[in-house]
């Protein structure tokens, strides 16, 4: 079991003029929560990719170069690439190059993302949506697999026998697929042997099983190894000393997200009941001591046997002090439970 964190970069915007003025010390923050997740023997750390004021990475790139230099094994991703609105030639080329400099650390998980604004932002059609991605992701793998590559679209020009440099570290650049919740989509990473990112940020995580064990069943049909090809669940939560403690310290941050974000696409307002429901045993929210938090990931490993789990520890704007001390209970107590648990079960 992988087990690490990622984080959107959130800000706290300025409501008067729309702004994060606290942009760059955010991004700064970010840094050093990656440098401890490495130095606390976590796995992964995501970085997600948004264009709006109230989330500071719009290049998660970057911010993992920058990262690459401070630590030394943990793998650097991304929580999404918005590969519909991106070019695919930059974004292998990116990569390849995040993957040269931490010495075959990097990968990139493709999403269609959860957010609209880099579509007007980079020129595309909303109407082209699902076919975007369809069409780049296409592309992007057809970059991994070739050094020089003959291409042809409808959204970008041609490529002739075109090479690509640089060339990743890692022999073959690990690109996973996000989804959020379609059959359809989980249908295609399986035909394409791709590994697959799931967000459960809602709910009752159970009703996600089906989706899982129709990915695999694709696989099969497409004549893959399911063993082969690594789920990964990413879900809201926060780790503290105690359980009223990160039980307090999480809901305000979560609820100012989840209120503006409602108000954007008619949710209603979250309560404190709403809150308490799903940081309860069957709520997709994990959030509590770092034995309970270990607790509730081990239940979803009896469920879904995945080999990844992620944890969104920074949902709404917090103290980088307290999103550091819950990076450094979660890699140094929750993580070690979860490992030899999982290791004792042998699958």
């Amino acid at each position: 079991m992988q087990l690490g964190i990622y984080s959107f970069g959130e800000t706290f915007v300025d409501t008067a003029t729309g702004r994060a003025p606290d942009a760059g010390q955010r991004l700064r923050d970010l840094v050093e929560e990656i440098a401890l997740a490495d130095a606390v023997g976590l796995d992964v750390f995501g970085v997600g990719e948004h264009h709006r004021p109230d989330y500071a990475v719009s290049s998660p790139a970057v911010v993992l170069a920058a990262a690459a230099g401070r630590t030394k094994r943990i793998k650097l991703t991304t929580a999404v690439t918005v590969l519909s609105s991106d070019d695919p030639v930059r974004v292998f080329q990116d990569f390849a190059t995040l993957d040269q400099i931490s010495e075959g650390r990097a990968e990139i998980t493709a999403g269609r993302g959860s957010f609209i604004e880099s579509f007007p932002l980079f020129g595309y059609n909303l109407d082209d949506y699902n076919e975007l991605f369809t069409e780049k992701l296409d592309l992007l793998l057809k970059l991994r697999d070739e050094e020089r590559v003959s291409w042809a679209g409808r959204h970008r020009p041609a490529l002739d026998d075109q090479a690509i440099y640089p060339r990743p570290y890692q022999k073959k650049l690990p690109i996973w697929v996000a989804i959020g919740g379609t059959p359809s989509s989980a249908a295609r990473a399986a035909r394409l042997g791709l590994p697959m990112a799931v967000a459960i940020i809602g709910g009752e995580p159970v009703r996600f099983a089906p989706l899982l064990d129709y990915y695999r069943d694709q696989a099969i049909r497409a004549g893959r190894d399911p063993a082969q090809l690594p789920i990964s669940i990413n879900s809201h939560g926060f780790v503290a000393e105690t359980t009223d403690q990160a039980a307090d310290d999480f809901f305000l941050p979560l609820k100012s997200v989840m209120d503006r974000l409602g108000a954007e696409r008619g949710w209603a307002p979250m309560t404190r009941a709403d809150y308490d429901q799903q940081r309860g045993p069957h709520g997709a929210l994990l959030v509590g001591s770092p034995e309970q938090v270990a607790e509730k990931i081990l239940f979803q490993h009896t469920v879904f046997r995945h080999q990844r789990f992620l944890l969104q520890v920074s949902v709404g704007p917090m103290s980088h002090a307290k999103v550091m001390k819950a990076i450094e209970l979660f890699g140094t107590r929750t993580a070690p439970i979860v490992r030899a648990e999982v290791a004792r079960r042998g699958y």
